[in-house]
């Protein structure tokens, strides 16, 4: 279940002065053993979701290591941000003024997003929860 805070625009001046909503979460250690794993090994680390790039961006060490842990992450990713464990996200579209618009544009840059979603228009692509979705890596 996602938090309903998910979709809300942001309305604030400064980016940085938004309110964030928290997610619960939970990465098992077999889990962290695999993505330690293969970050080590170079292979890239492909978030399913904003909430599992959240959870992974909010625990991951600076070296992109990550651990058995619960808790809740009110992280809040948007361009500036530096990633420290994922390379890839898969993901749908998300509607403009959006928290998760500035988390994807944070991984791929902006003006791309614009591009990518100015042809999604263009294509009629569906956005929201069960519209069509997108690898960036």
């Amino acid at each position: 279940m996602l938090a309903c805070g998910t979709f809300r625009p942001v309305k604030v001046e400064k980016v940085e002065d938004h309110d964030m909503h928290s997610e619960h979460f939970y990465i098992k250690a077999l889990d962290a053993e695999k993505i330690n794993k293969a970050k080590k090994e170079g292979h890239r680390i492909i978030a399913v979701g904003t909430t599992s790039c959240r959870v992974l961006e909010s625990v991951a060490d600076e070296n992109g290591m990550v651990k058995e842990i619960e808790g809740d992450t009110s992280i809040f990713i948007y361009p500036g941000y530096k990633f420290k464990c994922i390379d890839s996200l898969i993901t749908n579209f998300h509607l403009p003024e959006s928290t998760l618009i500035m988390l994807v544009s944070a991984l791929a840059g902006k003006d791309f997003i614009m591009k990518a979603y100015k042809e999604a228009v263009d294509k009629k692509y569906r956005f929201f929860s069960f519209g069509d979705a997108m690898l960036i890596k």
